[in-house]
């Protein structure tokens, strides 16, 4: 018989309570965390953009050029940085012309990856920028390798950027926008061992190939970023052979590190697999530790992938592009299974929590990453119905870690941290990161896994004269716990006072279930 999900007890030796310890080096300042690490992703699948970001110029709820007021203003309190757009899935079989011009005469086309619905192509390329603008994020355009061609990724380039007398420049500016935008980052193709063509990773490292030359740099001083389609999880295989066909037969002087400047990596969360993926609000205890211990997961892909990275690209020229991330369940009972709408508890704060720890302590090579998705889809930080809104809480743990964007890693290492969970499913108690931003305050980013104990903790610093200037958590003691449309804040960040501060440094209780951020400065 299976054993119980028991935890493990405070660790005791000799009837004395060990308490576990984070030492912090702010002398050593490691790499930096790029501000797009805290990116987010927007793809034409259920309520996300329709509904979720974009209602039309015409809706009675409150929009500026089409987008929501509301949703435009949760997002800018989270500072984002980057924003993913068409696919996902979806960006392998759009074309991009059908989604310019007046709204009356573009094409529909129906969403065959994602419920099978009309796309009636209302939201496209003016309006992506649009909405950029509006949050002031940088963008990032996902290009159609998988069914479309080299002229048609070449000549949307060509539309976006290009200042000057052209066919795609004068079409531009005859659908009323004379200057040109800007492009940050472009990616060639999606999940191109999958939904984006079934490819081997030498043909699609050719295919990279072939299409990224004609991604032109029409302005040199705002040079468009490349990103490679990566692996999928732990396929190793198609990381090695992807590098190796775009490293291969090149000159040091032009290949400009394979022709690329990131490689991607795709990675969900699936507590019970990719068929059954599980409940989002329904789950046990040892439920709880099984997902966890698969977001801990992604700190080995990173790893690992890296290494392999490390071999073509030993000064780590090329950055890693985490650029689909998060929990993704089983649909909500009662809706389109093809919306992958999902609902989010305080078991999503942690995954968020524990994930952007990692991406925190590998900034040396993970620079991209994108939280799948922003509105209404698997783990979202809002949820609409409607005129209505609500900030799940995923979003409260992104708007908490928002200090960690442009700072710079701390050396920093645990001690004394128990392991818990089940027999089967093992993870450390405690989680952190910690970064210095420009101006000397340094934020210490902690999760509790557990969902029985408080946990104390130790900080120490190699300089002692610190002072907390402002400490938040988000917690319930509820494993289940979640924001609905009834009970909009049920969970949220609230301020946190269960520390003591000494000549020996902080010393904090942890509440069982919880994510913490400290700032301190002198």
């Amino acid at each position: 018989m299976k054993r119980d999900a028991r935890y493990f007890p405070m660790r005791i030796r000799k009837g004395e309570e060990i308490v576990a310890k984070l030492i912090i080096n702010e002398e050593n300042k490691k790499s930096r965390i790029e501000p797009e690490v805290y990116g987010h992703f927007s793809e034409h699948l259920g309520r996300c953009i329709y509904e979720g970001i974009y209602v039309g110029d015409h809706s009675e709820i409150p929009n500026v050029n089409g987008m929501r007021i509301d949703v435009v203003e949760a997002l800018k309190e989270l500072k984002v940085p980057m924003l993913r757009w068409p696919g996902g899935c979806f960006a392998d079989e759009y074309h991009w012309k059908d989604g310019i011009g007046p709204k009356e005469n573009r094409k529909k086309m129906i969403n065959t990856h994602w419920g099978g619905v009309v796309e009636d192509n209302s939201f496209g390329t003016h309006e992506f920028m649009e909405l950029c603008r509006q949050l002031g994020c940088k963008t990032y355009v996902n290009g159609n390798l998988g069914s479309g061609t080299v002229q048609e990724m070449s000549e949307w380039v060509e539309y976006m950027t290009f200042d000057g007398v052209s066919p795609m420049a004068d079409l531009r500016k005859a659908n009323g926008h004379a200057e040109p935008w800007k492009i940050d980052f472009f990616g060639v193709g999606n999940e191109n061992w999958g939904c984006g063509g079934n490819m081997t990773p030498e043909f699609y490292g050719n295919e990279y190939r072939r299409y990224q030359t004609y991604v032109r740099n029409y302005d040199k001083k705002k040079p468009i970023k490349k990103v490679c389609c990566g692996a999928n999880v732990d396929d190793y295989f198609w990381t090695e052979g992807v590098l190796k066909t775009a490293f291969a037969n090149t000159k040091e002087e032009d290949q400009q590190h394979g022709f690329m400047d990131y490689l991607s990596l795709h990675y969900y969360v699936h507590p019970e697999g990719w068929k059954i993926k599980g409940s989002s609000t329904d789950f046990s205890g040892e439920v709880w530790y099984k997902t966890l211990g698969k977001a801990l997961y992604m700190d080995e892909l990173v790893t690992r992938h890296g290494t392999i990275m490390d071999y073509y690209d030993p000064e780590k020229e090329i950055g890693m592009c985490v650029d689909e991330w998060g929990s993704w369940y089983t649909a909500e009972p009662g809706t389109n299974p093809g919306f992958l709408y999902q609902q989010n508890t305080i078991r999503d704060a942690l995954i968020a929590g524990i994930t952007l720890n990692i991406f925190n302590k590998h900034s040396d090579r993970v620079k991209i990453a994108a939280l799948a998705q922003m509105v209404n889809v698997l783990q979202a930080v809002l949820l609409t119905e409607g005129g209505q809104m609500i900030k799940t809480p995923t979003y409260h743990v992104m708007h908490m870690y928002r200090y960690h964007q442009g700072a710079d890693l701390l050396e920093s290492a645990l001690s004394g941290v128990s392991e818990i969970g089940t027999e089967e499913w093992q993870v450390p108690q405690i989680t952190e990161s910690v970064s210095m931003d420009q101006d000397g305050v340094i934020t210490i980013t902690l999760n509790n896994l557990s969902i029985e104990a408080a946990e104390d903790l130790d900080i120490q610093f190699a300089d002692r004269d610190y002072k907390v200037v402002e400490a938040k958590v988000v917690t319930d003691a509820d494993m289940h716990a979640m924001n609905t449309f009834e009970a909009p804040e049920q969970v949220k960040e609230s301020d946190f006072s269960d520390y003591t501060v000494s000549a020996e440094g902080i010393r904090l209780t942890m509440p069982k279930n919880s994510v913490i951020a400290l700032r301190v400065s002198k």
